[in-house]
């Protein structure tokens, strides 16, 4: 792969260990909306080295408009780029993709994380192929915060895996936790099971064993117990765990919420001149309302379970929500997002195994009862 060295940047080697892997090539916007990202990214972590990887003709050329991104960025070339519509399958193929190469960038050490705006469902192929799951994770899940009436939220899995037993729910409430720590700054996150009630005899079977096991873990203090959906913007909890069918459900109706408020606030203050007045005198707090609720404030979904940092930004982001998912992936790298998980994980690790014994005997009973 050829590498082309940039003002300030230097140029890569195989010793070389950079921050974060970039794929320039991903999202609507293409190379100009990615390294206009990490042009205000520079401005905020200026000390942060990145590999940026893709076409670099088009790479330089869209550097050269943006000379704080040029400071902090490396390219290398490949050949080909994962299209939006591309197979996970393909994309396995795909060899010299900027988005398998940020992977294995990372799998070998040489980036701590790798953000990219590209498919979704080929990013996390190649990263468990790739990157691979972390020991003690059956299977990675994603994670990304949302705002609430308290402040911020975790929410994980926003579909990622569509079924899941009450042991995936246990791993992601571990994986939550950590991600809580590492984002949000919080040194004592609190944990929910989302559920279709608050008692304990709601839910099925999975959603009971998980919460079972979450009572006798070393998060015991800070699991809550089982929330509703309208806890998630309730803030009740720090981190809210379900699984990736009714994730993905939450968080759609959530956006789809938040568009048709706007689009109600716009008809009411433009239906009448009254309605006109009124908006010039509230528009200073609207601005505030519109800020805190702005998506490209929380651009950047976590692949978490992984042996590496990957962040996932929407593919029709611009620059602003761009370089939010570096803050992300940033924020991951620099608080020890993985180490804090498998410190976790090791000692989980042990209540999952005595609850599968548990699990064993019971059926066995069942089976001589028979």
């Amino acid at each position: 792969m050829n590498v082309t060295p940039l003002p300030g940047a230097g140029s890569a080697s195989d010793e070389d260990v950079f921050t974060l892997a970039v794929d320039g090539m991903g999202g609507d916007g293409g190379p100009e909306m990615v390294v206009a990202g990490l042009d205000i990214a520079a401005d905020r972590h200026p000390g942060v080295r990145i590999l940026l990887l893709g076409d670099s003709a088009k790479l330089t050329r869209a550097l050269a408009k943006y000379p704080k991104a040029a400071v902090i960025c490396t390219v290398r070339h490949t050949a080909a780029a994962v299209p939006m519509d591309m197979k996970p399958t393909a994309a396995l193929r795909l060899r010299d993709s900027s988005m398998r190469v940020a992977m294995e960038e990372v799998a070998h050490g040489h980036a701590h994380g790798v953000v990219s705006a590209g498919n979704s469902g080929a990013m996390l192929a190649l990263a468990k192929v790739v990157i691979r799951t972390m020991p003690g994770i059956s299977r990675p899940a994603m994670a990304a915060i949302s705002p609430t009436m308290k402040g911020d939220t975790v929410m994980l899995d926003l579909g990622a895996n569509v079924a899941c037993d009450w042991r995936n729910l246990v791993e992601f409430a571990v994986m939550g936790e950590a991600f809580a720590k590492s984002v949000l700054g919080l040194p004592s996150p609190t944990i929910g099971l989302l559920n279709i009630g608050s008692e304990e005899l709601k839910g099925d079977e999975k959603l009971r064993q998980a919460a079972e096991v979450l009572r006798e873990s070393p998060l015991a203090k800070q699991f809550y117990g089982f929330v509703e959906g309208d806890d998630i913007t309730a803030g009740t909890t720090d981190v809210v765990v379900t699984d990736g069918f009714s994730g993905n459900v939450a968080l759609k109706t959530g956006e789809g919420v938040l568009r048709m408020a706007s689009s109600l606030f716009r008809q009411v203050f433009r239906s009448s001149f009254a309605g006109k007045i009124a908006y010039l005198l509230v528009r200073p707090a609207l601005n505030r309302m519109r800020e805190w609720l702005d998506p490209r404030r929380y651009n950047g979904a976590v692949f978490v379970g992984l042996n590496g940092v990957v962040v996932k930004s929407h593919g029709g982001t611009d620059s602003t929500g761009f370089a939010s998912a570096v803050d992300v992936a940033l924020d991951m790298v620099t608080h020890g997002f993985n180490e804090s998980m498998r410190e976790r994980l090791s000692r989980m690790g042990s209540l999952t195994h005595r609850r599968d014994e548990v699990v064993s005997d019971d059926e066995q009973e069942t089976l001589r009862a028979s």
